[in-house]
């Protein structure tokens, strides 16, 4: 294993002198580490793919957040905000994503020490040393970083003194195949999948209504995509819903009485009741292999054939054998995973099963960890074998569930102080998460016993 530079940092070598800090992504965490920056004094520049403030965000801004705005506004953030005169949400009610965006990003991005340093339209394609490339290794800690961006004016090149990369994963889904590859025959029907957490009572509904939409995936963006489509099905006849999930429960979403987030053991209850109503058809150990196009149309008869240009046949592996569900629509809500093509001149040290920084994996990996809730963390964890080169918030968790806004305004707080010198700030983590009281049942049992066991 390679060995990690934990030691207290050094003075900016003369090289990286008067270099911003490039944060990758103006979302939650993105944002939060400008405010984090900002309080310190150092210098910085964000580069946001989309064309405004959390773009990925506003793309399912019609989902209510199952955490309430105590939980969902940086600290720092809070304070540089309070001295605009911004005016904080009621602690305890619970925005949408597009709320999230409008009564908290926009104001943080519009604080000018933010706002004169945040390019939007600029996708970052690579991240690399100037003048190295991964395998060379003298006088590589006091090389700038180098940021290949792509913007509409063309293609540049930027150096900064560390890159805080916040991209986040909503734009790099997992897969419909439960063999992590896409399923054969996914491009023929590529246009009757939607992405996770389609707007199914608003600006989509027209692609939903009385369709027989197929939800696949296990965790909340599959259950939220229930609940709406559910509401949907009262409004228009010969909507049918069907949730596929390649295990035997759908543990992340079950109901606990323990979840000290009320509105996260709604969602479950919610989809506990539907599916115990009959109205979600609940397919259980289904592992999809194959999608083609199909001529049988399932809508408000469901016994009729009627030749279809939009309807898709999923082919799945289910008790030893081959079972058939014919579909209008498939939501994939398998999860997500983090883009790494961006990252492969950076010299990573990544957990080999959830691809989230090694001493991270621990703690978040569900085959091991068994709680909804993770432990406080900040540099120590995040750091990498490239000094100052830090992943965060969301893509943190690689492949991993159950991120809370929460925890990535801590690690970004603890590398803002980590990048500032200050040694003893950075290394003083302390959070308070809400606990989830929710254990996955297909955690397997560890040396020291249950699999569960961590839960209490």
């Amino acid at each position: 294993m390679t060995l990690l530079d934990l030691t207290t940092p050094k003075p900016i070598a003369s090289r990286l002198h008067g270099l911003p800090v490039a944060i990758i992504g103006a979302g939650p965490i993105g944002l939060a580490t400008a405010a984090n920056l900002t309080d310190r004094g150092i210098d910085f520049v964000v580069l946001e793919a989309g064309d405004r403030i959390g773009a990925s965000v506003q793309e399912w801004g019609h989902v209510q957040l199952f955490s309430p705005w105590k939980h969902l506004v940086d600290p720092v953030s809070r304070r540089l905000l309070a001295d605009t005169g911004w005016t904080e949400p009621p602690a305890d009610s619970l925005p949408t994503g597009a709320e999230l965006v409008e009564r908290f990003l926009t104001p943080l991005a519009a604080l000018p020490a933010i706002a004169s340093r945040t390019r939007f339209n600029a996708t970052v394609s690579d991240v690399t040393r100037e003048g190295m490339d991964r395998t060379r290794t003298t006088g590589r800690a006091q090389a700038p970083f180098l940021l290949r961006v792509h913007t509409p004016a063309g293609i540049e090149e930027l150096t900064a003194r560390a890159v805080v990369d916040a991209s986040g994963t909503y734009r790099t889904p997992n897969s419909l195949g439960s063999s992590g590859l896409d399923p054969l025959g996914l491009p023929e029907v590529a246009d009757l999948v939607s992405h996770a957490l389609p707007d199914v009572l608003g600006r989509e509904r027209a692609a939903f209504a009385g369709r027989h939409t197929v939800v696949v995936g296990a965790g909340h963006s599959a259950a939220n995509t229930l609940l709406n489509l559910a509401a949907l099905a009262e409004q228009e006849p010969g909507t049918r819903i069907t949730w596929v999930i390649r295990n035997a429960t759908a543990a992340r979403v079950s109901t606990s009485p323990g979840d000290e987030l009320q509105a996260r053991a709604w969602i479950g209850a919610r989809v506990d009741a539907l599916v115990d109503a009959g109205r979600i058809e609940l397919v259980d150990r289904f592992e999809i292999v194959r999608l083609e196009r199909s001529v049988a149309h399932s809508g408000a008869d469901a016994d009729a054939t009627v030749a279809s240009a939009g309807a898709a046949r999923i082919t799945g592996r289910r008790r030893d054998g081959l079972e058939t569900i014919v579909a209008d629509r498939i939501v994939n809500a398998t999860g997500f995973r983090p883009n790494l093509a961006m990252l492969r001149e950076i010299r990573l040290e990544l957990d080999e099963i959830v691809e989230a920084p090694r001493r991270l994996a621990p703690l978040i990996d569900p085959n091991v960890h068994s709680c909804g809730t993770v432990e406080p963390h900040g540099f120590a964890e995040l750091t990498q074998p490239e000094r100052d080169f830090f992943i965060v918030g969301m893509k943190s968790y690689g492949r991993a569930p159950t991120f809370l806004l929460a925890t990535g305004y801590e690690q970004v707080r603890s590398i803002s102080a980590w990048l500032a010198g200050d040694e003893a700030a950075a290394r003083n983590v302390e959070l308070v998460l809400p606990t989830t009281g929710v254990c996955s049942t297909d955690a397997a049992p560890t040396a020291a016993g249950s699999g569960a066991s961590c839960c209490g």
